[in-house]
C-alpha cells in the first residue's frame, strides 16, 4: 500500500510517505519554505499544507497523486470539540474543526489527480502513538503520548498489542494539559511558546525547584491513568520577562520547578501504564517526549527495561504516524525506523553544479572525514552537510556544526555562530563502541532524546559538551548505520586522543536547520565558520577563525539582580 502523512492542524506541517509498510520519506515543511516551524500555531492556520512537502515524498517514491491509496491527516475533527464547549470559549475551534474538516479538498487542490475519497482522518494522539510504537520494531509495548493538545485531549496511553492493535488504555482530557503548561511557562520566561520549550529545559539545569511543593499540591496523578495540571499564575514564583530579557535566579527556579513535577508525573504514569500492560518496553511520543531530561529520568527510575522515542516526537512526527496506522490498518506491518535521515539528498554531480554556479573555489579531498577532522583538530568550526536531511528536530549527523569538545570556549563560541543564549549546551556525537566509557546512560542513544552523566575522568578532556549539571545529550553513532560519520570520529581520535565531536543543529536563530545546498551556502557565508563539508567535496574560508577570550567552561552566566 502507498500511504501519504499528513500534518497540517496546530503546528510544524510535515509530509510522510509509506509504501508497503517501508517509510520512504518524511520531511516538515519549514525545510523547504524556511519559515521557521512552517507556520504560526494559530487555528486560523490549520488550511495551510504542507504542500512541498507532500510534493517532493511523492516525488521520492516515484508517485503521482492518482498512485495514492490512501492520504492520512493526523487529526479527526469529528472528535473535535463541539460549537459551545467549554474548550471553544475562544472562539476559533469551529474554525479549526471546519479547515480541518475541509482537508480532502484542500489536498485535491494542492496535489491535482489526488481523489479526496482517499484521505481518512487519524485521531491526533493515535498518530502520535503510532509514529513510536509502530516505528520502533517491536511486535508490544506499552504507549505513552503527552503533548499540549489533539482534539479533546492532552495525552495518551495504549498498549501496541502483538499482531498489531492499538489499543488505547487512558486519555486526559483538556485543559489539563502538561505540555500546555510548559508553553505557558516558556511564554512567561520570555521565549516563543510552542517553539523554545527546550530553553526551560537547559535553564532548569541552573534553578532550583522552590516551587516544587506548590506544584505537587495542584498537579498530581490520577487513578486512571492521566493528571490534574490546571493552570498555573506564574507571576506568583517569578515576574513575566520580556523577549531578550535579563533572566533571574527566581526565573531558573520556577523553570527547575515545572520541569521536575512534569518528570514525577511522567514516571507516575509510565508507573501505571506498566502495571497496566506488563510490558518491559516503552515508546513515547508528544512533544513533551523531546524533553531528553525526562526522558533519562523514565528510562533511569521508571518500570521498563528499554525505552525508545520518536525522533520527530513533536507534531511533525504525526504525518508519519498516521501514516504508519493506516498503513497497518490496510494490512502492511510497518518496518523498524532504523535512521532519521529520511529527508531530501543531492548527488555528487548536483553539489558540484551548485559549487560551480556559486563561483567558489572548493575542494575534493581524498577522503572528506579525514579533512573535516584535520580541521576540528586545529580548532575550527565545520559545517557538515551530508546524505539525507534529518526528520525532526535533532541535527544527528547531516546538517550538523561540529567543533573540538577539547577547548571549553567552543560552547560559547557555537552560540556566538549561531545566534543563541549563552546558558544553552551543546551536544556530543561519539561512536557507540567507545560511548560506555565516557558516559553513563541508555545506550545506544541514537536520535539525542536523553541525557548522559558524563564520567568523572572525561569532564575536563571535554568541557565543551558537559553541561553545568555534568550532563551531556549525547548521540551515539554505530559505523554500520553512518559510515561516513564514523569515520570522522575515528579520524579524530587518531589525531586527538578523544573519541567525542561536538554536534549541533546547522542553523542560526530563528531559522530551520539548513536543508538543501544553497542553504548550506548562505549559512557558511554569513558565519564564522572554517569549513563547508558538503558532500565529497570542501569549501574553506581563506583566513580562519579564532575564537576571543572567554569565561572558563561550566561558569554560571551573568544574571541581573
Amino acid at each position: 500500500m502507498r500511504v501519504l502523512g499528513v500534518n497540517a492542524v496546530f503546528h510544524d506541517p510535515a509530509a510522510a510517505l509509506v509504501v508497503d509498510g517501508r517509510i520512504v520519506a518524511a520531511a516538515e515543511e519549514e525545510r523547504f519554505s524556511r519559515r521557521k516551524h512552517g507556520k504560526s500555531p494559530v487555528p486560523f492556520s490549520t488550511w495551510e499544507l504542507p504542500e512541498q512537502a507532500l510534493r517532493w515524498c511523492l516525488q521520492e517514491g516515484d508517485l503521482e497523486p492518482g498512485d495514492i491509496d490512501a492520504v492520512a491527516y493526523s487529526y479527526d475533527p469529528s472528535l473535535a470539540p463541539a460549537a459551545g464547549d467549554e474548550l471553544s470559549a475562544a472562539g476559533w475551534e469551529g474554525l479549526r474543526t471546519l479547515y480541518a474538516a475541509r482537508a480532502p479538498r484542500f489536498l485535491a487542490t494542492a496535489l491535482p489527480g489526488l481523489d479526496p475519497g482517499r484521505v481518512r482522518f487519524v485521531p491526533h494522539h493515535v498518530a502520535h502513538a503510532a509514529s513510536a510504537s509502530r516505528a520502533a520494531g517491536w511486535e508490544s509495548c506499552a504507549v505513552l503520548v503527552v503533548d499540549g493538545r489533539g482534539e479533546r485531549a492532552s495525552h495518551l496511553g495504549a498498549h501496541l498489542r502483538p499482531g498489531g492493535h492499538l489499543q488505547p488504555l487512558a486519555a486526559q482530557r483538556l485543559p489539563d494539559s502538561l505540555g500546555l503548561r510548559y508553553e505557558e511557562l516558556t511564554e512567561h520566561l520570555g521565549f516563543r511558546r510552542s517553539s523554545d520549550e527546550y530553553k526551560v529545559m537547559a535553564m532548569a539545569s541552573y534553578g532550583t525547584p522552590t516551587a516544587l511543593g506548590h506544584l505537587r499540591d495542584v498537579w498530581y496523578a490520577t487513578p486512571d491513568g492521566g493528571f490534574r495540571a490546571p493552570a498555573v499564575d506564574w507571576s506568583r514564583f517569578a515576574p513575566v520577562l520580556p523577549p531578550e530579557g535579563e533572566w533571574l535566579p527566581g526565573h531558573a527556579d520556577l523553570a527547575a520547578s515545572v520541569q521536575r513535577r512534569v518528570e514525577e508525573l511522567l514516571l507516575d504514569m509510565a508507573g501505571w501504564l506498566h502495571q497496566r500492560t506488563g510490558e518491559g518496553r516503552l515508546a513515547m511520543a508528544g512533544g513533551v517526549a523531546l524533553n531528553c531530561v525526562a526522558n533519562s529520568r523514565v528510562w533511569r527510575e521508571g518500570p521498563f527495561d528499554e525505552v525508545w522515542v520518536q525522533p520527530a516526537a513533536g507534531d511533525s512526527g504525526t504525518a508519519l504516524g498516521a501514516a504508519l496506522e493506516v498503513a497497518s490498518q490496510l494490512g502492511d506491518r510497518p518496518a523498524p525506523m532504523h535512521s532519521a535521515a529520511l529527508g531530501r539528498h543531492w548527488s555528487d554531480a548536483e553539489l558540484a553544479a551548485r559549487l560551480d554556479a556559486a563561483a567558489l573555489p572548493y575542494e575534493r579531498p581524498d577522503d572528506v572525514a579525514e579533512a573535516v577532522a584535520e580541521t576540528l583538530a586545529a580548532n575550527g568550526i565545520v559545517a557538515w552537510v551530508q546524505g539525507r536531511s534529518e526528520f525532526g528536530p535533532r541535527a544527528l549527523g547531516h546538517r550538523s556544526l561540529l567543533a573540538d569538545p577539547r577547548d571549553p570556549a567552543n560552547t560559547e563560541r557555537l552560540n556566538d555562530v549561531k545566534g543563541r543564549e549563552q546558558f544553552r549546551p551543546v551536544a556530543p556525537m561519539v561512536r557507540a563502541a567507545r560511548a560506555a566509557e565516557l558516559f553513563d546512560g541508555p545506550l545506544p542513544s541514537p536520535f539525542m532524546l536523553f541525557t548522559h552523566e558524563v564520567r568523572a575522568e572525561w569532564r575536563e578532556r571535554i568541557p565543551a559538551v558537559v553541561h553545568v549539571d555534568g550532563t551531556a545529550r549525547i548521540q551515539t553513532v554505530d559505523a554500520r548505520e553512518e559510515p561516513l560519520v564514523a569515520r570522522m570520529l575515528a579520524a579524530f581520535e587518531r589525531r586527538t586522543g578523544v573519541p567525542v565531536v561536538v554536534n549541533t543543529s546547522l542553523n542560526t536563530a530563528g531559522r530551520p536547520m539548513v536543508d538543501e545546498p544553497r542553504d548550506a551556502l548562505e549559512c557558511f557565508g554569513s558565519a564564522p565558520i572554517d569549513l563547508l563539508a558538503i558532500g565529497p567535496y570542501v569549501v574553506r574560508r581563506p583566513v580562519p577563525t579564532r575564537p576571543r577570550e572567554r569565561q572558563p567552561a561550566g561558569r554560571k552566566p551573568e544574571v541581573v539582580l
